[in-house]
């Protein structure tokens, strides 16, 4: 069972490491493409439930967690996109891996565990490896703006981590998914028709792609490997994120990564290496 929820979750963050493309594909403000993101997928997922004839019933409590991880989620792909947009696909990637870190701190504070050692030390290798591709600490520049925006992704995604795993066991994943991908829609869409974008065919297309398969399918998967693996685990595991970014920005925009990004990107491999071994 843990083996299987680890293929998913990995399947899931292979599937996400393709997203930070589509912020420089497509030729939208990052918050109009998190909208058709989070708007393909809620359709993709609703008639998904419907032929299933699956209940979307849930409990008031857990609608009200539902709801609120969906604001969660709107925040938090804006701003990793709003992250690749300002700076560029690796420091996107690499400084939202550092939600291992805030997850490792919160998920005992909530769950009233101990925190493991062996936790605490892979998030702090990580976050050293985010540390070593910040270029220069000031606000003027676009790189810094980018590092600051990707942790404020990274931040939330810890705390819609743990949201996830207090529900994963009462709620299916393709519920919850539903749920947060159209709650983070419609809190989106006052911005839309405020800012009325024009998206080309080709931008629709890609945003109906993002949409059904990096979001739908992979959210849903991430989410159902909640209900075995610890949120730590599973927050270390999307680090590969950062790897799977780099080398997708690489073959299909020509971003050649900096030493310093390199190094950071081999720091959090082997972290994340690490912490799968020892959860076999």
């Amino acid at each position: 069972m843990k083996k299987r929820a680890i293929l998913s979750v990995n399947i899931a963050v292979l599937l996400f490491g393709l997203v930070g493309l589509f912020a420089k594909w497509i030729r939208l403000p990052a918050i109009c493409i998190t909208f058709g993101r989070v708007f393909f997928s809620s359709i993709a997922l609703g008639l998904y439930l419907l032929i299933r004839r699956k209940s979307i019933r849930v409990a008031g409590k857990d609608a009200g967690l539902l709801l609120f991880a969906g604001m969660i989620l709107a925040f938090h792909w804006w701003a990793f996109l709003e992250s690749i947009q300002l700076s560029t696909v690796a420091v996107g990637t690499i400084t939202f891996s550092a939600s291992p870190l805030f997850v490792t701190f919160l998920e005992p504070l909530v769950f009233h565990q101990k925190p493991e050692k062996r936790s605490i030390i892979t998030a702090v290798i990580i976050i050293f490896g985010v540390l070593v591709t910040i270029p220069e600490f000031s606000l003027e520049n676009h790189m810094f703006l980018g590092i600051l925006t990707g942790l404020a992704s990274a931040l939330s995604y810890a705390v819609l981590t743990i949201i996830n795993k207090s529900i994963a066991g009462r709620i299916s994943s393709t519920v919850t998914a539903f749920y947060e991908q159209a709650t983070a829609a419609v809190v989106l869409l006052p911005f839309i028709l405020h800012i009325r974008p024009q998206p080309s065919v080709t931008d629709l297309g890609m945003l109906l792609f993002l949409g059904v398969i990096n979001t739908a399918l992979a959210h849903t998967l991430f989410i159902s490997s909640l209900g075995t693996l610890p949120a730590r685990l599973a927050g270390v595991c999307s680090s590969l994120e950062t790897v799977y970014g780099i080398v997708f920005a690489f073959l299909l925009l020509g971003e050649i990564p900096t030493l310093r990004e390199v190094i950071g990107a081999v720091i959090i491999v082997g972290a994340v290496i690490t912490a799968q071994m020892q959860a076999e």
